[in-house]
Order: C-alpha cells, then sequence, then structure tokens
C-alpha cells in the first residue's frame, strides 16, 4: 500500500535550505512532512538529558525506539518530546552536532527507520534529511539533492543564531559546517551522498522562491 504514495526526497547539508525548501513545498502539494533532522535532534536531546555517552549504542537504540515523540502543523511548528515543546531547543549547535555524533551509530540508525517510514501516508511526504532517498525512502518516486558553499551556509546560519540573540561569529561556525560535512560524508553507516536519479539544486545564489519553484518543477514538470 505504502508503495503507491509519493514521496519527495530531499537530502542535503545543513543549512542548504532544506527545511524551509521542504515545507513550502509540501504545503503547495498538499502533502505530509517529514522534518528527519528533527527526530535526530530530539534523540539527541533525550540522550543528553538521560547523560547516555555517545558510545553507548545500545542505550541509545533503546531510547530512539521508547522516545514519545511527536510534531503538530502548526505555524511556527512544535516538535513534541513526551508531551513537552522542545522547538526552541533542537535549533542549537550544541544539539546539532550532538545529533550528527549519534547519527553515525547503525544502531540507532536502524532503530528511527520505522519511526520515519511512519510518516509516508496519502496523499503524499515529503521527507527532508541526509539518507531520505539513499536509504529511508529508496524507492521514492522524485528526489532531489540541495546544497550549497559552505560559507554561504554559515552566513545563513549566522543570521539565523543572531536573532536568537546568541554571540556567535562567522569562523567558528564555517569551522563547525566544515566539520559536520566531513563527518557526515565519511561516517560508515549511510553517508552523505547524492542518491541515484537525484536532482541537484546547489542554492548558493539563489533565493528561497526560486529553489521551491526549481523543486516543484522536478515534481511537477512543466508541460
Amino acid at each position: 500500500m505504502s508503495g503507491a504514495i509519493p514521496v519527495l526526497t530531499i537530502d542535503g547539508p545543513s543549512g542548504s535550505g532544506k527545511g524551509t525548501v521542504s515545507r513550502a513545498v509540501a504545503c503547495r502539494l498538499g502533502w505530509h512532512f517529514l522534518d528527519s533532522g528533527a527526530i535526530y535532534r530530539s534523540l539527541a536531546i533525550a540522550v543528553l538529558r538521560a547523560g547516555i555517552p555517545f558510545e553507548d549504542e545500545a542505550a541509545i537504540s533503546r531510547l530512539a525506539e521508547s522516545m514519545d515523540l511527536a510534531f503538530t502543523a502548526e505555524d511556527p511548528p512544535k516538535v513534541l518530546l513526551d508531551g513537552e515543546d522542545i522547538a526552541g531547543e533542537i535549533g542549537s549547535e550544541t544539539c546539532g552536532n550532538a545529533a550528527s555524533r549519534i547519527a553515525a551509530s547503525r544502531p540507532v540508525r536502524q532503530a528511527l527507520l520505522d519511526k520515519q517510514r511512519a510518516f509516508r501516508q496519502a496523499p503524499g511526504l515529503v521527507a527532508d534529511g541526509r539518507d531520505m532517498g539513499t536509504v529511508v525512502f529508496k524507492d521514492a518516486e522524485h528526489k532531489v539533492f540541495l546544497t550549497a558553499s559552505a560559507e554561504v551556509r554559515a552566513v545563513r546560519r549566522l543570521k539565523q543564531l543572531k536573532e536568537k540573540g546568541l554571540d556567535v561569529n562567522l569562523p567558528s561556525l564555517t569551522r563547525e559546517i566544515e566539520e559536520r560535512d566531513r563527518r557526515d560524508r565519511e561516517r560508515a553507516e549511510a553517508p552523505l551522498v547524492m542518491a541515484d536519479g537525484a536532482v541537484l539544486i546547489d542554492s548558493s545564489h539563489l533565493n528561497i522562491q526560486q529553489v521551491i519553484d526549481q523543486v516543484m518543477a522536478v515534481v511537477r514538470p512543466a508541460g
């Protein structure tokens, strides 16, 4: 049954605009939306709160299977971990780096597969992440790989963090993004690569609307 439900995967590195674009495209299509990064970040928060060492893959996998996680479609959306809205926490660099380390674990990724695949519901799904098109929804009908230079992504992140009143600097952000890219590309389990048949979109010199239009053209080509 699920195989007949269309899926658009949008993979790419952190800061490429996947979240904003994916939500907008899902809204235009009237499809469901999966932010897989939020699932890993939520698990990272749960791990940090529980004081579980990153090396304890078995304990993290058990936590992944048992955690109560839900998303709301309201604007701004809520991320509910055991009933508590953690949407304000999952955007921190500490959480992002912890999530990147957790995501390198094969047992943890396996534990989260069913949670992610359960989002595939009619009339369709837009799935945003790192391995949506290569692992989670390999049979997706539409696939996009969205990227941008590390420098451009660091500038975008700097603006976001400063708007939240956080004291950050561009060189350190750029280094963190480059390190996360390297870790994501080189990990043995589900490395960050472009899926076969995916359409490459570089958003470095595009505005959000231009990216959205290009992604929409993948799902609904003109003519």
